[in-house]
């Protein structure tokens, strides 16, 4: 009789999606039990590498399905552990592993097999999207990695914009990145990345746009430039290329929202945008009068319509340049995505917690459409009155 894994998830997952093992029992004697059950006991952690403890977190239970395997899905679990905000956690990264057995009834005891331990596996607040496949690795999922963004190739950016994005500088089988280089019309520029691969610091941050702090290159003068990870020597994945274009007469609204690597996508909505303030107030009449005293009177101020509920809604409608088509996967992960900021003041870094409140877009082609733009609606996530 042998225990074997016929399916393992990929070395670092997307938690949201499935995370899937599959573990078979060659003997069919031990199958044909109808007790037969297959055993997973799972260890999360964060912190160490190895720092997995000594007891599990779970106990999951499969009976063989029709083909007389278990197939475990692990992602509603590990995802309930993912509960940090990218704003506050950019590396938020818990580690898993699993040791598979079986067992069966006999008597009046349960019989158990041998023990498979797995290695140590990663799971990123992120998903799949179909049509990839379960257990792919991360690195496939798009041509920038270990940039974690899907893109576009070519976007824009003023000079004096603010962020960050995500590098990716743990180990999922492929070349770990040492650096971002930046190629600009004034020549080219270095950033080192880093992490401490053996902690769940495995996502490091590099300075995307031209004002932010550590940015190599000079803003004086600067007309273009491209981000590409390098290990020492040689280039990984796909770039991407920044036109700095200039300001429209409309005050710019600069949006970022997590994209589906749990990592911070940006846009500028330098076109018309308008804020909206909407109440919502529920009434009750009140019993008017002095019924408690020897006669009864009412007072000037007493009213027969009083509000007990008086609360708002803040609105933001913003309206995007003229775009190329390559952005229709990233502002379909913005129209789903779970964290959304306005950055109302790029110099002190002050964000306001938007939720996307449009969704239906009927998406443009640049063959049809020629110049394509695109409105959104947001409510804030903070309404006008502080109640906690």
């Amino acid at each position: 009789m042998s225990l074997s894994l016929l399916q393992t998830p990929a070395t670092a997952s997307l938690a949201q999606s499935p995370i899937i093992f599959t573990v078979s029992e060659s003997d069919s004697g031990l199958l044909s039990s109808a007790s037969f059950q297959y055993i997973g006991e799972l260890y999360y952690w964060t912190g160490s590498l190895t720092n997995s403890g000594s007891t599990s977190d779970y106990t999951i239970v499969k009976y063989p399905n029709t083909a007389d395997v278990g197939i475990f899905d692990l992602n509603r679990i590990i995802n309930s552990t993912l509960t940090d905000y990218a704003q506050a956690n950019t590396s938020n990264v818990t580690y898993f592993a699993v040791d598979f057995y079986w067992q069966y009834f006999s008597g009046t005891q349960y019989i158990t097999g041998s023990h498979i331990k797995t290695e140590v596996y990663k799971a990123l607040d992120g998903y799949g999207i179909f049509q990839e496949p379960i257990g792919q690795q991360i690195y496939n999922k798009t041509p920038y990695w270990p940039l974690m963004t899907d893109g576009p190739a070519t976007q824009s950016a003023f000079i004096d914009n603010r962020g960050t994005a995500g590098i990716y500088v743990g180990t999922t089988g492929d070349t770990v990145p040492t650096r971002v280089i930046y190629n600009s019309n004034l020549g080219a520029a270095s950033y080192p990345v880093s992490g401490s691969t053996p902690t769940s610091q495995q996502i490091a941050q590099y300075p995307l746009f031209p004002a932010e702090p550590g940015f190599p290159l000079s803003s004086v003068g600067l007309e273009w430039y491209d981000v590409t990870a390098y290990d020492a020597s040689a280039a990984i994945g796909s770039s991407i290329y920044f036109n700095i274009t200039c300001k429209q007469k409309y005050p710019n609204v600069r949006i970022k929202w997590k994209n589906r690597y749990g990592q911070f996508d940006w846009m500028n909505f330098d076109l018309v945008s308008r804020e909206s303030f909407q109440t919502e107030r529920k009434t009750y009449q009140p019993t008017l009068g002095s019924w408690e005293s020897l006669t009864l009177s009412y007072q000037n101020y007493d009213t027969a319509n009083q509000a007990y509920i008086v609360d708002s809604k803040q609105g933001l409608s913003v309206n995007s340049n003229w775009l190329d088509d390559q952005y229709n996967d990233i502002i379909k992960q913005l129209l789903v995505s779970d964290e959304i900021y306005w950055v109302y003041d790029e110099s002190a870094g002050l964000l306001r917690p938007l939720t996307i409140a449009t969704q239906n877009i009927v998406f443009k082609t640049g063959v049809v459409d020629k110049l394509i733009q695109y409105q959104f609606d947001f409510q804030y996530g903070q309404p006008y009155k502080l109640i906690i």
